[in-house]
């Protein structure tokens, strides 16, 4: 077991319960603003595979499947879906016709900066609603749980049992 994981153990806890609220709070929000905070016409997944392909222009889809964690049907179906929005392009590499690269359409990537615009301007609106001071420790926190987040997590054997 990792060090740092060993010495975050037992003040994690504590905190827990509240983070866990802040979810429960954003599932509600979500669900409240369906309207302002929807993906449609695609589905969350397939946003999670725009997302992928928009910080991975060209991305494959074996590494594109790797990121998901998924299988390569489902990949794959994923991926026929967004090309049928007209949301994905794929192409062949160059240097190796028979490794298809992955890539955002000009409305693919419209799509996205929309998602992002109605919800920037959501979260805009709640947090003028904070103070200065709040917003900083909020942004300084969300920075900190987010590389928390991007390292690489334990296995679920070493997660406390509580």
């Amino acid at each position: 077991m990792r060090e740092d994981l060993v010495r975050l153990q037992p003040q994690a806890p504590a905190d827990v319960p509240g983070v866990s609220h802040v979810l429960e709070l954003l599932e509600n929000a979500w669900e409240q603003h369906r309207d302002i905070l929807s993906t449609a016409p695609v589905s969350a997944a397939q946003i999670r595979v725009m997302y992928l392909i928009e910080r991975e222009p060209g991305i494959n889809l074996s590494t594109l499947r790797r990121h998901l964690a998924v299988g390569a049907p489902s990949a794959t179906r994923l991926c026929d879906r967004l090309q049928a929005a007209g949301f994905l392009r794929r192409t062949p590499r160059p240097e190796d016709r028979r490794e298809t690269r992955l890539e955002l359409t000009d409305a693919g990537t419209a799509h996205l900066r929309e998602i992002r615009r109605r919800r920037e301007r959501a979260l805009r609106l709640a947090m003028s609603r904070m103070t200065p001071d709040t917003r900083d420790a909020l942004a300084t926190g969300l920075a900190a749980f987010c590389e928390a987040v991007a390292e690489a997590g334990p296995s679920s054997a070493e997660l406390p049992q509580h």
